[in-house]
């Protein structure tokens, strides 16, 4: 019987010949990142008596979700956090460059055939280039930096295969919030999810991005899509290094092999509080807004805000509605300001945001009265994620982000066309 992806890929990273799931391994990750959380993780490793990381070189601290600091507890452990990676000689990302995930991307820092672990649960984006990427906790960060070792253990593997051909203003964010409704948020609990067929290898590198990113609200180890010319033409000036891409082997032996064709698909919404909790938009449409979430890691790349500002078609934002943009990295911040695009939303009456993580984690910029309704396009929802606990939050595409801020209710994108 041949191997899984992540059978391969974890023996490789652990040295050995052959390893199999369920098999607890040592394995030594190529790359480890954390962000603002790089200061707690600090004080845990001062408790193991160390003053030095093992190997600094295998690391990235990235700022990004209280950027610009917005009270003095986040300021000073911002503080701490520069001084300890000027100290250490740890790769770093100031306030202002992006979303840690965004950002590892476009630095060319995840390549196919990686192994990265951070110390963020949606560190299973990298899977969409190829690498086995997981999120751990701190602790475990911390263990990393004095060892650059890791146990793990194998992960038996869960195979997706999507086929059709997507309807108009139907995305990724749209499949992927199928998907988990359709699986549940325990369904890929510690499996490795392998995304493939036909609709897949379709989809850029943005829309893979949300594929994998997402994997961990299905419960998932990690989220790899197998890389092939998209992927290689996107890091031909990116990548740092070079790279040997893994592959499954067509016999591997996979717990479950899923198909959906996804040629019928329209709109997904997440309703409170859970985002396994989906339905198709006919079912929600009409619901009133007062805020609308354009960004995050999910959301804010340079395709997410071409196709929110096309669905808005140069009507304004609906009165009592706040629609806040918040481009993935500055990068894409550029980009959208070349074409255009911030101009755009700041006519409509948006308020554009500098890039970040921004209200998506409740702590800055635009959290949520009690009785609240955001519309949001990032990629979570639980109770009381984006301020009050009394707020409700729906998740959705760009398109019905676009959509839902010009009529101030959820709606349909295909209804503005």
């Amino acid at each position: 019987m041949g191997k899984t992806f992540a059978e391969k890929v974890l023996a490789r990273k652990a040295g050995l010949t052959d390893a199999a799931a369920g098999q607890i391994v040592e394995v030594t990750p190529d790359l480890g990142m954390s962000h603002d959380n790089t200061a707690a993780i600090r004080r845990i490793f001062a408790r193991l008596g160390l003053d030095r990381v093992k190997e600094p070189g295998r690391f990235v601290v990235i700022l990004d979700h209280v950027v610009p600091a917005a009270q003095v507890q986040y300021a000073e452990n911002h503080k701490d956090i520069r001084e300890f990676v000027r100290e250490q000689g740890i790769r770093f990302y100031d306030v202002g460059r992006g979303i840690c995930h965004q950002v590892v991307v476009e630095e060319g820092l995840a390549r196919p055939g990686d192994l990265i672990l951070g110390a963020d649960s949606h560190t299973t984006t990298y899977g969409a280039l190829g690498a086995f990427s997981a999120g751990i906790g701190r602790s475990e960060m911390a263990a990393l930096w004095a060892t650059s070792k890791l146990w793990l253990k194998v992960p038996t593997t869960l195979r997706i295969e999507l086929s059709g051909r997507l309807p108009e203003l139907v995305c990724a964010k749209d499949v992927i919030l199928y998907l988990i409704g359709k699986l549940g948020a325990d369904g890929a609990l510690y499996r490795s999810v392998e995304f493939a067929g036909p609709l897949v290898e379709g989809m850029p590198i943005s829309e893979r991005l949300v594929l994998s990113n997402m994997a961990a609200e299905m419960g998932a180890k990690s989220g790899y899509i197998a890389p092939d010319e998209v992927t290689f033409e996107y890091l031909k000036d990116r990548a740092q290094g070079d790279y040997e891409p893994i592959y499954p082997d067509p016999d591997a032996n996979y717990e479950e092999v899923l198909r959906f064709d996804l040629s019928d698909l329209s709109p997904q919404v997440a309703c409170p509080h859970t985002v396994d909790n989906v339905v198709p938009i006919e079912e929600v449409a009409g619901k009133c807004v007062d805020q609308v979430l354009l960004g995050t890691c999910t959301g804010g790349r340079l395709s997410d805000l071409r196709l929110a500002a096309e669905v808005m078609g140069g009507r304004p934002v609906a009165e009592g509605v706040r629609m806040l943009v918040l481009p993935a990295s500055r990068e894409v911040y550029v980009k959208a300001a070349e074409e255009g695009l911030l101009k755009k939303f700041a006519e409509a009456g948006a308020l554009v945001l500098n890039p970040g993580c921004g209200p998506c984690l409740g702590a800055h910029q635009g959290v949520l009265a009690p009785g609240e309704v955001c519309l949001s396009t990032s990629n979570r929802n639980f109770k009381g994620r984006m301020g009050s606990p009394e707020a409700e939050i729906y998740l959705a595409s760009p398109a019905v982000a676009g959509a839902t801020a010009v009529t101030g209710e959820i709606c349909d994108p295909r209804s503005l066309s």
